[in-house]
């Protein structure tokens, strides 16, 4: 299975970090050992001294596709869920700074936090839903799908231009305003609308 995310595809999440707005989606891969599931604690590597949240929805993949048109992408999910994209901020933004790739930021272990999912058919639009992290017990993410700079139909076509896409990927779709830095002991509860989807710790 393969991980795909989406960066900066939130305008006011893309001001915080004084980024620009893309033309086209920013998609970068996560590997297998990225996948931290079943609300397992999520332990602080020892190379990040800024370890980022971003609370994200996501999308699992139910068949096979290739140069999917974004009118029948709908075809090929029917589950959403919300899980975390862990970031080494400090570490990806000396990478950036330099002009190197900075997967290594994104991609390491345990860095792709899944909750729980939900059918897809329980929501009217999928660009029409709530989400929300509380960071011990504080609301500090809040996030409507209808805020993408992408909707995900066009995120699935995009991304099966340049990547076939099989059963089982999951799709970061993209973070909210509300980034910020976790330390040990926080716990961390995921939300879609009112539904519990994660419930975790930082150790």
């Amino acid at each position: 299975m393969k991980i795909f995310a989406i960066g900066q595809n939130y305008i006011e999440h893309n001001k915080e970090l004084n980024s620009k707005n893309p033309t086209e989606p920013v998609v970068f891969m996560k590997p297998d050992t990225a996948l931290l599931k079943n609300n397992k604690p999520f332990y602080l590597p020892d190379f990040s001294e800024e370890l980022h949240y971003e609370t994200e929805l996501i999308i699992k993949i139910n068949k096979i596709g290739k140069n999917i048109d974004a009118k029948f992408a709908h075809r090929y999910f029917s589950e959403i869920g919300l899980g975390v994209d862990f970031t080494a901020r400090d570490l990806q933004r000396k990478l950036k700074n330099e002009g190197k790739p900075w997967e290594i930021s994104k991609a390491f272990d345990n860095s792709a936090v899944i909750g729980n999912f939900l059918p897809a058919e329980q929501f009217s639009d999928i660009q029409d839903v709530h989400f929300h992290l509380d960071l011990n017990s504080k609301r500090v993410q809040t996030g409507h799908s209808a805020d993408m700079i992408f909707p995900v139909n066009e995120l699935i076509a995009y991304v099966s231009r340049y990547f076939t896409l099989k059963i089982g990927d999951i799709l970061f779709t993209g973070t909210p305003v509300g980034v910020g830095k976790v330390a040990i002991g926080d716990r961390l509860e995921g939300y879609i609308n009112n539904i519990k989807m994660f419930d975790f710790k930082v150790k």
